[in-house]
């Protein structure tokens, strides 16, 4: 398998994040590849031409994050990232939908801010800014109330991986929002999810907005 990564890119953050702690880093390989470029390495194989894209073994090639994730959790080595029936799988792709949903919403947030002056849409951040604080104080409630937590031994599952490169991406990507304020629990969840290994090993380059 093949993975294509843009190392700014949160969604494919959550895929490198999760090849890390399932330990199939080690038998993926992993291409940075450029965006918005017509020249990209990526084009060929996704015409898409969004990250991450992975390439299976057959040649199928997956372009979604929440594909992805699926894909890796029918391996043996990710079967703790996503259960796949019950209600403790609904529970899983309820949390991990979430952190996606907030992510979505901040970067179109962040795109808009990228436009210049004036180009941007002063209506689409007022709505993006709601939206974010809102999910925010929804996260700040669940973790308070023990969700997103590590499970037996410490593992981690999807929804946890989303919610750290989420919050990883607001503190390197997205500083305009102060996320932190008012959110004391989420605050201490990012502190500790950020000591992890597959946190350090996929931090993003800082951008300027």
């Amino acid at each position: 398998m093949k993975l294509y990564f843009s190392s700014g890119s949160p969604y494919a953050r959550i895929a490198r994040m999760a090849l890390i702690e399932t330990g199939l880093d080690a038998r993926v390989a992993q291409e940075e590849t450029t965006l918005r470029d017509p020249a990209s390495t990526l084009l060929p194989v996704n015409p898409v031409g969004r990250v991450p894209t992975l390439v299976l073994d057959d040649g199928t090639v997956l372009g979604e994050t929440a594909l992805i994730l699926v894909h890796l959790a029918t391996l043996p080595e990710g079967r703790g990232l996503l259960p796949l029936d019950g209600s403790d799988g609904w529970r899983t792709m309820s949390a991990l939908g979430r952190a996606i949903g907030m992510l979505d919403g901040i970067a179109v947030w962040n795109r808009e801010l990228r436009r210049p002056e004036h180009e941007r849409s002063p209506g689409v951040i007022a709505h993006e800014t709601v939206r974010a604080n809102r999910v925010a104080d929804a996260l700040e409630r669940a973790v308070a109330a023990g969700g997103y937590a590590a499970g037996a031994g410490g593992a981690v599952d999807a929804a946890w991986i989303a919610l750290a490169a989420t919050l990883g991406y607001c503190e390197r990507r997205h500083r305009v929002w102060a996320w932190r304020e008012g959110r004391p629990a989420l605050s201490a969840w990012l502190d500790a999810a950020s000591a992890r290994r597959s946190f350090q090993a996929t931090v993003p380059p800082v951008s300027g907005i």
